[in-house]
């Protein structure tokens, strides 16, 4: 099954799950816009992610702007390696807030 999805983990903390790619990206972005409203900050748990592509960096940076304009701080944790590494040849790596391990 493709698609993404967004599982809550309490007021500041969302999982997302499956997959990031063009089809399920925008969706997902007028899914998670409502959770950049009313906080300071935001943790969003990526390693259930099981694969995205340049839409899935892209929804990213468009929540890294979300949270500059909400005034949120704003935290990755555990995004997937390929992700990651596409974020590395695009240059944006050093943007995203990133967290290993752990949450």
């Amino acid at each position: 099954m493709s698609g993404a999805w967004i599982v809550p983990r309490g007021h500041s903390r969302i999982a997302i799950e499956g997959e990031l790619d063009f089809d399920s990206v925008g969706p997902l972005l007028a899914q998670t816009r409502r959770q950049f409203v009313g906080k300071e900050r935001l943790e969003i748990e990526m390693q259930g992610v099981r694969r995205a592509d340049s839409a899935g960096l892209a929804l990213l940076v468009e929540w890294l702007a979300l949270a500059r304009r909400h005034g949120i701080s704003l935290r990755f944790h555990n995004p997937p390696a390929a992700l990651m590494r596409l974020a590395e040849i695009t240059n944006v790596a050093e943007l995203l807030p990133v967290v290993r391990g752990g949450a």
